[in-house]
């Protein structure tokens, strides 16, 4: 995991800012990568107060950035919200710089690189059968 997170650092780091065509395009096949985020609420506040500075910093007029692909986004109780998202790896820097900006506060985060495994795991269920 360390060496996937080195290669996207570097990737993403080669080039300052991206162009506007860069992230404008979709990611494809041989550029994307996903990542899950975890947004741990702050528990040591009410909801209404977490809401309200999300408001206040801009969370949900900036999260997701357009194009990019939101794969999944779930509640987790007791923890928070849980997005995972598709993403050229050129993007990667513009999402984490976002959620820095306007998440942080009423969420403290964690990014996990992640990869659709259901396509695999269901063959090899079927397989087994």
């Amino acid at each position: 995991m360390a060496t996937l997170a080195c290669a996207l650092a570097f990737a993403s780091g080669a080039k300052a800012q991206t162009t506007s065509a860069e992230s404008a395009a979709p990611p494809t096949a041989d550029n994307a990568v996903m990542i899950t985020v975890f947004l741990k609420h702050d528990q040591s506040r009410p909801l209404s107060e977490l809401n309200a500075q999300l408001d206040k910093q801009g969370y949900y007029k900036a999260f997701p950035p357009a194009g990019v692909e939101v794969v999944s986004w779930y509640v987790m109780m007791g923890v928070g919200q849980v997005v995972t998202l598709r993403l050229p790896a050129s993007r990667l820097r513009e999402v984490n710089r976002i959620l820095e900006d306007k998440a942080w506060g009423a969420y403290r985060t964690e990014f996990y690189p992640t990869y659709d495994y259901k396509a695999v795991g269901m063959a090899a269920h079927e397989k087994a059968q």
